[in-house]
């Protein structure tokens, strides 16, 4: 049974800096972000020069492997500082106990509102990255439904994966309870691209969409055009443009805003737009104005597409620090992105790691001696 526990169970280590410290107060909820979906275990090969060929084998030159699917998002917001809760099913496999103990005790995300089901086994994903893109296969089968009508608990804010044509009750429930609703989607399968199917924007303070998608729900050919018609329907529209970066609309302010991206290699982009969107929340709870939320969240989405894996690329502080510090040594020449980050100043540890930085790889199978 799914419970609302007093003291939600964040574990692991304390974060290396706080983004709501200065909102907090007493009457805070334990909980700065909620978030529900399906947990993948993902199994990532890069190095490979070109798409696999049907017929012969391919050799990856790097593999690792992380929770995935909605772990990418809850990661995420667990390393920039937010106190993150997961509701999800988990297999009763190792991959399944793999993926929790990555959670639990890597991450410190909070798993007190998922459970384990007996004899589903967890779905798998492998990613195969090359040339900037990625290929990925995923087998599973379909969990009960999460979360259960009692949850979520109370939350600063909720995170919510709109699937056209499906009503999910919580987003409501959540709304209800003040949490603050921000609402990405997926592709639309059916082809109907209808707005009227994205049942329980309604109940959203935003909504986050790449510049396909924003464009074929309105009927637009400009990401931009995108965004001002989708404001009509909720109060802050925000579309990923790619390597053009991102544009919102505010339709409470009437205020727009619009960050180019960050030029950078791009190894894998899985787990790109989980990021954006976790920075953007992170932003926003602490108040940010808008244009630095976009450039917060362009950044860290720049900087997760360099490593490869979903969760396993996601930053934390440290590498941010890291990048900003390695920005500043080449003054002039960085003159256009030094204003435009200057607002990290006040945001970031005086400590960081010298730059580029070297991820650990989590792999399957190892344990600590």
């Amino acid at each position: 049974m799914c419970r609302e526990p007093a003291q939600p169970a964040f574990e692991g280590a304390a974060p290396v800096l706080d983004p709501l410290a200065e909102v907090r107060s007493g009457d805070d909820p334990a909980t700065d972000v909620f978030l529900t979906g399906t947990v993948f275990l993902d199994i990532i090969f890069t190095g490979l020069d070109s798409a696999p060929v049907r017929g012969t084998e391919s050799w990856a030159r790097g593999m690792g492997s992380s929770p995935g699917g909605i772990a990418n998002m809850a990661t995420a917001l667990a390393r920039l500082g937010l106190r993150t809760s997961l509701a999800a099913a988990f297999g009763d496999d190792m991959y399944g106990e793999y993926c929790w103990e990555a959670l639990s005790r890597g991450e410190g995300i909070d798993l007190s509102q998922s459970r384990v089901v007996p004899g589903w086994h967890s779905p798998v994903t492998v990613s195969m990255a090359y040339e900037g893109e990625r290929t990925m296969v995923s087998h599973g089968h379909q969990a009960p439904e999460t979360p259960r009508p009692e949850c979520p608990g109370p939350a600063r804010a909720a995170v919510a994966l709109l699937e056209p044509g499906k009503r999910e009750e919580w987003i409501a429930r959540a709304a209800r309870r003040g949490s603050r609703v921000f609402a990405d989607v997926g592709w639309d399968d059916t082809g109907r691209w209808d707005p009227d199917d994205l049942a329980g924007l309604e109940h959203c303070e935003a909504f986050l969409p790449n510049a396909e998608e924003a464009m074929r729900y309105t009927r637009t050919d400009c990401p931009r055009a995108a965004a001002r018609a989708l404001a009509e329907r909720v109060p802050l529209a925000v579309v990923t443009m790619g390597e053009k970066g991102a544009y919102a609309a505010d339709s409470r302010t009437g205020e727009t805003a619009e960050v180019p991206a960050i030029n950078v290699e791009a190894l894998d982009p899985t787990g790109a737009g989980d990021v954006f969107v976790a920075a953007f929340v992170t932003g926003t709870l602490a108040d940010w104005p808008l244009p630095d939320r976009l450039a917060f969240a362009c950044l860290t989405s720049a900087l997760s597409v360099q490593e490869f894996g979903g969760s396993l690329s996601a930053p934390g502080w440290v590498e941010i620090a890291a990048w900003w510090q390695h920005l500043r040594s080449y003054d002039d020449q960085a003159g256009d992105a030094l204003r435009r980050y200057s607002f990290l100043d006040g945001v970031l540890p005086s400590a960081a790691r010298p730059w580029p930085l070297r991820r650990a790889v989590p792999t399957l199978g190892f344990r600590g001696r």
